[in-house]
């Protein structure tokens, strides 16, 4: 198949699931053409079959804010007539699913018939989707798709609840490569964050307000009161701030070590030995799936469509949204005896295979060939 795939290029969630869709299609055999406006952070390296498409954005002084959307449709009118693409696959709902329809429309008036396959990834609908400005437009574009796909069963139905959907959503959870992400630490790395055999603490995220990343400090000064321990933050985001403040006022910054952003996260899961998820929603929670598949245990909320990826008290445990004190026990239950830790590290390991890369992908392959199964002739 030649598919189109529309994603934004950064490191969140949905950028990356579509980005290792597209890599993981491509070594089967399918022609893959990336759209958007910079090539995606997970697409290192030469790949046969994949090919990337920048949509340039012309800067005019008539336009305060450059018309994003408008230059998408026409990039994707332009990759499809000239690549003979058979289906679209956006990521995120605004603005690819609405600029897909656009793009559809104008291919219809050639002839062309194009189905458009809209996955939706969390914030597109619980965040974004529900502000006035922008809900209309979300829910005819998501509509208009020739299917719908969400990343778990409470995405699922929190879709259900905040708009009109006239069609049934296909759940396709998210997935993780564990061959890649099953890694022996490397010592030399280990001992530059834990010198004296610290235990480390990990948090990944875009540092939102959601994320609630005091939460993390917090159960880390907790943990460290009883443990040697380090903290390892990695990413970066307008919350980031907040977090290195809060470790200053607690004393604790010295064992409090932000990374920035890293595109090597196998490596850096290797050496962790609990990874700290604190976040008020997660429409899946990839960042904790690949802990799990580097054999890492979990502690995080119980919010949104975590409890659908994690087994509470076996790969990790859930604890309310803001529940410091019980995530904090938690974590020390855990870390506190080597053989548990070892047990969680197992449990955790082998729960991820559930989420396999080569189990998710023939999900997509069977749903692109019932829809282009319906493509007028």
């Amino acid at each position: 198949m030649i598919i189109g795939i529309v994603c934004y290029p950064t490191f969140g969630g949905s950028g990356v699931l579509a980005t290792e869709l597209g890599k993981a299609l491509a070594q089967k055999g399918h022609q893959i053409h990336f759209i958007t406006y910079q090539q995606p952070v997970r697409l290192n390296g030469f790949i046969p079959n994949i090919f990337y498409h920048e949509v340039q954005v012309p800067t005019y002084p008539l336009f305060d804010y450059p018309p994003y959307e408008t230059a998408l449709a026409s990039t994707m009118v332009d990759v499809i007539k000239n690549n003979n693409l058979q289906l679209l696959h956006v990521h995120y709902a605004i603005p690819h699913a609405s600029a897909a329809y656009m793009a559809k429309k104008i291919l219809e008036l050639e002839g062309i018939h194009i189905p458009v396959i809209t996955t939706l990834h969390g914030t597109d609908i619980t965040l974004v989707g529900r502000d006035k400005t922008y809900a209309p437009v979300v829910a005819f574009s998501i509509n208009q798709s020739d299917a719908i796909t969400a990343v778990s069963r409470n995405l699922s139905d929190e879709t259900f609840k905040t708009f009109k959907i006239e069609k049934p959503i296909e759940v396709i959870h998210n997935f993780v490569d564990v061959q890649r992400f099953t890694r022996k630490p490397i010592d030399a790395f280990k001992k530059v964050i834990a010198p004296n055999g610290e235990r480390i603490l990990l948090h990944v995220s875009n540092f939102r307000r959601i994320k609630r990343v005091q939460d993390v400090v917090r159960i880390f000064n907790e943990v460290r009161k009883h443990i040697s321990a380090k903290l390892l933050f990695v990413g970066d985001g307008p919350e980031r701030t907040t977090a290195e403040d809060l470790s200053r006022q607690l004393g604790i910054c010295d064992d409090t070590i932000f990374v920035g952003k890293q595109e090597q996260m196998e490596d850096i899961l290797a050496i962790a030995d609990l990874f700290l998820l604190t976040s008020e929603y997660e429409s899946f929670g990839l960042a904790a799936l690949e802990a799990m598949a580097s054999g890492v245990p979990v502690v995080s909320t119980n919010a949104g469509g975590l409890p659908e990826i994690m087994i509470d008290g076996k790969t990790g445990f859930m604890g309310n949204v803001g529940d410091v004190e019980t995530m904090s026990r938690y974590a020390l239950d855990i870390l506190e005896d080597p053989e548990r830790l070892e047990e969680f590290k197992r449990n955790a390991a082998e729960h991820a295979k559930t989420f396999d890369i080569n189990r998710i992908i023939p999900l997509y392959e069977k749903l692109y060939d019932e829809v282009l199964s319906h493509v007028e002739v």
